[in-house]
């Protein structure tokens, strides 16, 4: 009667929204302070006062069919072009509104790249640890995700290990810059290896292969660390943006797809992306929310809060016996798990009301995940549990 795989979609929650509900339920049987949830990646920053004040003069003093209407298909113009010139600005690319594709959010902007670029047969490579969504984003289009294993000690890319996974059905590469869940940000020197190794098997394999680039972290990178902006180092690749993180606006669903020039044969990658952003039913990204962020583009929030969260909490973990790669951006933590079962692991850290995510949904067990985008004194609360948790395994 129904498809059994959008059924199990449906019924199986994800790791990390089922440790997110327990908080709730914890919360609401034991209250708040004795929850200290680490499960779910939703920005605390406030959301601007730049975001407020741009949305409040558009909807008081804009026609409100121009607000609320539908855009063209791609975006509304002046928003793509706000946007572009932004970019051209900061990373010295030429792109025009032509080169953007307005989406709600970058979920929606991976799924359409995705299935935009799918011929019968296609692999998309990502390296672990990685999102767990791509997984059902690339199979929802036909595709086969291939998982590159994880270099543990310091979250670069494995090239070893990746050679081994390309093969002439390699379409993509996924890169997701600063990490989710890792928190690491990939160099220069990563960068370019990865072009240069995709521009090599390019030759060999007589096609393109395209890098997307996920980045609704782009703006959260910490102690000098810089995000190399990927179009700058390989002809052929699709970013796909969200204001989610840079803007704390999860909720309104609000990003972007660039489209460079300089992909094999532009005009029919951006043909199918529009087409695959029909096919699903992707009229347009928000209305609203696309007039607020091309107004407000280049801007970001005040990340500073992360950047103490993840000192506060690498710190705590590090004293607690713990082991993990220093943040350098985004706003979570991969420390190893105490034991080999990362989930044995979380679910012994519940009866501290420490709500951790496993990391074996990440393409990397024996690891966790902890989201430290929330408020700074949970997190110094949470520090002698994490000890006492620790404790018990005799560190």
């Amino acid at each position: 009667m129904v498809d059994q795989k959008m059924y199990e979609l449906g019924t199986r929650k994800s790791t990390i929204r089922e440790a997110f509900e327990y908080g709730r339920q914890l919360a609401a049987r034991e209250g708040e302070d004795k929850v200290f949830d680490f499960s779910l990646g939703n920005p605390n920053v406030p959301t601007p006062d730049f975001i407020k004040e741009a949305a409040v003069d558009i909807l008081q003093t804009m026609e409100p069919s121009a607000v609320h209407g539908y855009t063209v298909a791609p975006g509304a113009p002046v928003a793509r072009k706000a946007i572009a010139d932004s970019l051209n600005k900061r990373f010295g690319t030429k792109f025009t509104e032509k080169n953007l594709f307005m989406t709600a959010g970058a979920a929606a902007a991976c799924t359409i790249c995705f299935k935009a670029l799918y011929e019968e047969g296609d692999e998309y490579l990502t390296f672990a640890p990685f999102f767990p969504e791509y997984r059902c984003f690339v199979e929802s289009v036909g595709g086969k995700l291939v998982v590159v294993p994880a270099k543990t000690e310091d979250f670069q890319i494995d090239f070893e290990a990746m050679e081994k996974c390309l093969s002439p059905h390699t379409k993509a590469v996924i890169v997701n810059s600063p990490n989710n869940p890792s928190g690491a940000v990939y160099s220069e020197e990563t960068i370019k290896r990865l072009a240069e190794v995709l521009r090599t098997k390019e030759k060999e394999y007589g096609h393109p292969i395209f890098i997307i680039a996920d980045e609704p972290y782009r703006e959260i990178a910490f102690d000098g660390f810089t995000v190399p902006y990927i179009p700058n180092y390989y002809d052929n690749t699709l970013v796909c943006y969200s204001y989610s993180k840079s803007f704390s606006l999860p909720g309104e669903r609000i990003g972007y797809i660039v489209v460079p020039d300089s992909v094999a044969d532009f005009q029919a990658v951006y043909g199918a992306v529009a087409g695959a952003a029909r096919i699903l039913t992707h009229v347009n990204a928000p209305s609203l929310w696309q007039l607020v962020v091309g107004r407000c583009a280049g801007r970001s929030s005040d990340i500073s809060i992360y950047k103490e969260n993840g000192r506060l909490l690498y710190e705590g973990l590090i004293d607690a016996g713990f082991t993990c790669v220093k943040p350098q951006g985004a706003f979570y933590l991969f420390p190893k798990a105490l034991e080999d079962d990362d989930y044995a692991f979380c679910e012994r850290a519940k009866k501290y009301g420490l709500l951790l995510v496993p990391g074996k949904d990440f393409g990397c067990p024996g690891y966790f995940r902890a989201a430290y985008c929330i408020k700074t004194d949970t997190i110094r609360r949470s520090l002698p549990l994490f000890k006492k948790l620790a404790a018990e395994y005799g560190v």
